[in-house]
């Protein structure tokens, strides 16, 4: 029996270990919970209601009282889409969308996060590169890309001659995602997420003017092409995004995640930026 305990140990401690290399560093309920609010003051005792006769007749309750939510109500809806579209085109600079997103107080996802994640690198960098949504490292660091994935990110730009921290726009990225906040646990973005953040994003191209797009993963390169093929057909294959009368060379590949968890893939993450390479090398010519 003192084995079995013993094996039963050790199998736990290697499941935790698995799920913490996997994102999964907290436990989570069905709803937030905001644990800085003071805690609710103890329900008043009454004395029981006398026992109703027969004869009365049932009273309306009273005006004063205020009506009581049913279990598990919704909360407030968000701002629409078209909403949120206007309150991105108001904002003239990245600091101004840094600024308005990280006011969102009522967003579930803001809540939730340590930090709001926008951009890091040259903001007039010629190639843009955009995620899917902040991990663990990054929420702490309120920066994009800076764990495990971000740093074989700068290995492979490194490897073709680009460096986020240059200060050279021929050298530099720009480096964001489709989602600014933390999804618990790591989780995928919803829909509803995804549409909330979507003209944040756009706006951010806007303003940035990036000659190449480079998307790491489907949920970037879905959203901006309207494509919805998964991101193996989708790598390698220059697309294009309509920004006005511009349209934008873009590069789907693989998500530097993926090829953590799968390395024998980071020959086609490799062939995909020397494609990269060479885009740039032509329109250095031009």
């Amino acid at each position: 029996m003192t084995g079995d305990r013993e094996m039963d140990a050790e199998t736990a401690a290697r499941l935790l270990e698995w799920q913490l290399e996997m994102g999964a560093d907290e436990a989570i309920l069905d709803a937030p919970v905001d644990r800085l609010s003071p805690p609710p003051a103890p329900a008043e005792e009454h004395a029981p209601p006398p026992p109703a006769s027969s004869s009365s007749t049932p009273q309306p309750p009273s005006a004063m009282q205020a009506p009581q939510s049913a279990p598990g109500a919704a909360e407030p809806a968000a701002p629409s889409v078209a909403e949120q579209a206007r309150r991105a085109a108001e904002c003239a600079t990245l600091e101004e969308i840094f600024a308005a997103l990280d006011a969102m107080k009522d967003f579930p996802l803001r809540r939730t996060a340590t930090h709001t994640v926008h951009t890091d690198g040259h903001p007039q960098a010629r190639v843009m590169l955009i995620g899917e949504a902040p991990g663990r490292d990054e929420d702490r660091l309120g920066r994009p890309f800076v764990g495990r994935s971000g740093q074989l990110l700068d290995r492979m730009l490194e490897a073709i001659g680009l460096d986020r921290k240059a200060e050279d726009p021929e050298r530099a990225v720009l480096i964001s995602n489709v989602i600014f906040w933390r999804p618990p646990g790591n989780r995928k973005p919803t829909e509803a997420e995804a549409a909330h953040c979507l003209p944040w994003l756009i706006r951010t191209i806007e303003l940035v003017q990036p000659e190449i797009i480079v998307c790491l993963g489907a949920t970037p390169a879905q959203r901006l092409t309207g494509r919805t093929q998964g991101i193996l057909k989708l790598r390698g294959n220059w697309l294009e995004y309509e920004l006005g009368a511009r349209r934008i060379p873009l590069l789907p590949t693989l998500h530097p995640a993926y090829l953590l968890r799968q390395p024998v893939q980071k020959r086609l993450a490799w062939r995909d930026f020397l494609s990269l390479k060479l885009r740039l090398a032509e329109m250095r010519e031009k």
